[in-house]
């Protein structure tokens, strides 16, 4: 299962099952769950974590030095769950001191060529990030959430589950859960309606996120209002879901 032109270093922690192509490099530091395969071409440095049953195609670059000029040696960490694809060309960084010191990544996220990863980022499970979409640092992506081609997140930046962005869009704010957004800068346009009918959400759910966006970007409130609002509904968890991202906005949202 490991090509014998790969290097594998003899302080890395390889899985039963792992595969590993031609010219790949597996630094110290580097554990692999079972089931893993990665293709020819690939650099995997630690301290890196990486789960079961994960696709890594050529000329990825993972668990690189973060690209912070306040980095200096010290230890980080990234850490990948199980399921997922990290197609050709993809980079994804370690996390800094100046933050938890780990960058994390769920499970079952589809991750195109090209798409950059920063330091410190959080990226949720089930996302799909198309090609040459790129994460600034500290960055922050809930579950289910899709970033079009060439999708650009400022630092720090939050998107919320179920949300969706055009290609090209470029944001430097927050974007609420169930969202729609486009744009450079990045606008919202509505609710991810198809995104949320093919994952089940009922009518009742769906018509209640109609009022809520309503609120919230129809209604000429202040967000403190609008939350308040929001607040006063019936709305079940999806309405908490969008309540509780809305009062840990650091940024301000996308309006």
């Amino acid at each position: 299962m490991i090509h014998p032109q790969a290097i594998i270093d003899p302080a890395a922690r390889l899985a039963e099952g792992v595969s590993v192509g031609a010219f790949s490099v597996v630094g110290a530091g580097v554990e692999i769950g079972a089931g893993t395969r990665i293709a020819s071409h690939v650099v995997i440095d630690g301290p890196t974590r990486i789960g079961r049953d994960n696709k890594i195609y050529s000329f990825a670059a993972i668990g690189g030095d973060p690209q912070d000029k306040k980095y200096a040696g010290e230890t980080t960490r990234l850490e990948i769950g199980d399921r997922n694809v990290i197609r050709e060309y993809v980079t994804i960084s370690r996390g800094t001191v100046q933050d938890e010191g780990l960058t994390r990544i769920g499970d079952d996220n589809w991750i195109m060529a090209y798409v950059h990863i920063a330091h410190d980022c959080r990226v949720g499970s089930h996302t799909i990030f198309a090609n040459s979409a790129s994460l600034a640092g500290h960055v922050t992506i809930e579950d289910h959430v899709i970033l079009g081609g060439f999708t650009l997140l400022h630092q720090f930046c939050k998107v919320g589950a179920h949300a969706f962005t055009a290609m090209n869009s470029v944001i430097s704010k927050d974007v609420p859960p169930f969202l729609m957004v486009s744009g450079h800068m990045a606008r919202p346009h509505g609710l991810n309606i198809e995104g949320l009918k093919r994952r089940g959400f009922s009518p009742d759910t769906l018509s209640r996120l109609r009022k809520a966006y309503r609120i919230l970007y129809r209604s000429g409130l202040t967000l403190e209002q609008a939350i308040e609002q929001l607040q006063a509904m019936e709305g079940g968890a999806e309405i908490d879901r969008l309540v509780g991202f809305l009062r840990d906005v650091s940024r301000g949202i996308v309006r």
